[in-house]
């Protein structure tokens, strides 16, 4: 006899896969005491009337009673046991059935094989152990943006599960599968950080063709192949790989790339110097050196170095002791003697 329960829950569970099974119990419950409790309880208690049987069954099956309906007699108790333990059995089902599906979605999501549904997004492309979470860190410090990683599928399963602001995809970078999934034609910048430039390009290619209008930042190993990368996205900004935090201001704040890129190279239209004030010096505030520098030749002062520390744009009210030294933006180097003239 066990053995024949066995085979029959084994067909059941077979032929009624998924939620089928805990409907399936419930219904026959529902009509198998009902017709047994017309059978066996008196008229006059009612309980079996149509619109009084759906709600003694509910309150029963779900063991709340709350004694409004109940059956008189013995018989009527029986099948009213019958009813409690067919509920028991269905919310078991239930709930095995919820679990099961809730740890499904978890595992998908784990697995980066969820479908996302985002808009207005960040996409990052590739991952490395360590520099991946610190530029994720700082993609999304005071919650700028909401991150989607999207790693090959050499990485199993998300390498970053804590953070609740980071969705994880999976799958070849340049399939058009991980560009729908990961929400690339609504994202509003797309950060290029994979193993070589090679990959980079063709990850660059297949971004480009999700979505032409995307802010695309990629870094690579040799700038030099940012002429040909501009072939895919004319607008594309790259930066050196090894300087991740400048590859996240892109990210965050279009064209900085272009700043600093500028400001590093001597043919550019604005250089970074510094100078050490010499005895005689007139400004006394940060405020005055940069109102001073910025009329008499056109630059700008962006940090002051006193024999404490170093204050990168200090407020302007800060005292600029005799020796100090400032740092500047501007066209050219601003010699020594003409820094002692006057206001």
């Amino acid at each position: 006899m066990p053995f024949l329960v066995t085979r029959l829950a084994r067909l059941v569970r077979v032929r009624l896969p998924g939620w089928r099974l805990p409907l399936a119990v419930a219904v026959v419950v529902f009509l198998t005491s009902w017709a047994a409790m017309a059978l066996v309880e008196p008229d006059d208690t009612g309980i079996a009337a149509p619109g009084t049987y759906w709600w003694y069954f509910v309150v029963t099956a779900a063991t709340v009673g709350y004694g409004d309906v109940f059956p008189a007699s013995t018989a009527g108790r029986l099948v009213g046991a019958y009813v409690i333990v067919g509920g028991i059995v269905t919310l078991t089902l239930l709930f095995t059935q919820l679990s099961a599906a809730l740890q499904s979605v978890k595992g998908k999501r784990l697995r980066g094989l969820v479908d996302l549904d985002l808009a207005d997004h960040v996409v990052l492309f590739g991952y490395t152990p360590g520099r991946t979470a610190r530029i994720v860190a700082e993609l999304t410090a005071e919650g700028r943006a909401h991150v989607v990683l999207c790693t090959s599928d050499d990485v199993p399963e998300d390498p970053l599960p804590e953070r609740l602001d980071v969705d994880f995809v999976r799958g070849d970078l340049t399939s058009p599968d991980v560009m729908d999934r990961a929400c690339v034609a609504r994202a509003r910048t797309a950060v290029v950080d994979v193993g070589d430039d090679n990959e980079a390009l063709a990850v660059a290619l297949a971004v480009t063709h999700a979505n032409p209008d995307v802010h695309l930042v990629a870094a690579l190993r040799d700038l030099g192949r940012l002429d040909t990368l501009r072939y895919v996205h004319p607008d594309v900004q790259a930066v050196q790989w090894h300087m991740p935090y400048l590859l996240t201001e892109e990210a965050t704040d279009p064209g900085i790339a272009q700043v600093y890129s500028d400001l590093m190279t001597s043919g550019g239209h604005g250089n970074t110097y510094s100078a050490h004030l010499p005895a005689g010096f007139a400004q006394h505030t940060f405020g005055d050196c940069q109102t001073w520098f910025g009329r008499t030749f056109g630059a700008t002062v962006i940090a002051l170095r006193t024999d404490r520390r170093l204050v990168v744009s200090p407020g302007w009210d800060t005292p600029v002791p005799e020796g100090a030294t400032l740092y500047y933006v501007a066209p050219r180097r601003i010699e020594t003697a003409r820094l002692t003239g006057g206001r």
